[in-house]
């Protein structure tokens, strides 16, 4: 703790976060040691093909020197709180239980072997002692291609007592994999009942998914919700866009509920 601090970004919110600040030199030596480290090579049948929201952080560094400067590490709004010092790139930890006696690497998936991993990371300031838990490890995420198989409520197409729900079904994210299974769920109850069922608007978060899922596309990819998804906004000003699209939804997801026989 004499080179690490705990602080949040900008000093906004609670200084949940443990950073761990570099300056130029340990920066260079430690993206170096990224690059350079022995990585877990693919098997035959798999193709490394990385998702852009989930980037192993040696395959960031590959990009270019500061890259990570621009991604997890980056320094901005992390000046110490008491000396008041700014940083080249800073680490930052997530405390994994409420004691606080075991904490996350901040944007760290990586495919470095496990002793790699304990050298590299340790190359991190304040880190040299550290004691490590639980390694990192990619993950094979496999999905089909939605859009020629996925109605918008996530039932098969060609067998229509089917439903696809979860990362299986293109959407990517906890929170967007609960969404699809509430949509399929709601479908299934829809045809046990005999009813006809249509999903929220893609002016709502969930609709914006169910719309992803069924637009064609060259390179279907698993998807988070962002307001690129949503139904467009007629002319507005751009510091306004979020909020009309929060109050859009809020409007549109009640009158759709409303709507719907089982609920």
């Amino acid at each position: 703790m004499t080179k690490a601090f705990f602080a949040a970004r900008y000093g906004k919110g609670d200084a949940d976060y443990l950073n761990c600040p570099m300056n130029q030199e340990e920066y260079r030596h430690f993206h170096q040691a990224l690059v350079t480290g022995e990585r877990v090579k693919p098997r035959d049948f798999e193709k490394e093909i990385h998702f852009e929201g989930c980037m192993p952080v040696e395959e960031m560094a590959d990009r270019g020197v500061d890259t990570l400067r621009y991604g997890p590490l980056k320094p901005v709004g992390l000046d110490h709180p008491i000396t008041g010092e700014a940083y080249y790139a800073v680490v930052q930890l997530r405390k994994e239980t409420a004691t606080g006696n075991m904490y996350n690497l901040v944007g760290f998936q990586t495919k470095l072997t496990y002793a790699e991993q304990q050298r590299v990371f340790r190359l991190i300031p304040g880190l040299e002692q550290v004691e490590f838990f639980r390694l990192g490890s990619m993950h094979r995420n496999t999905y089909i291609n939605a859009p020629m198989y996925l109605t918008s409520d996530f039932r098969v197409r060609q067998q229509p007592n089917l439903w696809l729900a979860g990362q299986i079904s293109g959407v990517e994210g906890y929170i967007e994999s609960i969404a699809s299974g509430l949509v399929a769920a709601w479908s299934v109850l829809s045809a046990v009942h005999d009813q006809s069922f249509t999903p929220p608007p893609p002016s709502t978060a969930i609709g914006a998914l169910c719309q992803h899922i069924v637009t064609p596309s060259k390179n279907f990819q698993p998807m988070n919700i962002n307001f690129g998804l949503f139904e467009t906004l007629p002319r507005h000003r751009k510091l306004d866009r979020k909020n009309l699209y929060g109050k859009r939804a809020q409007e549109e997801f009640p009158a759709w509920l409303a709507k719907q026989p089982l609920r």
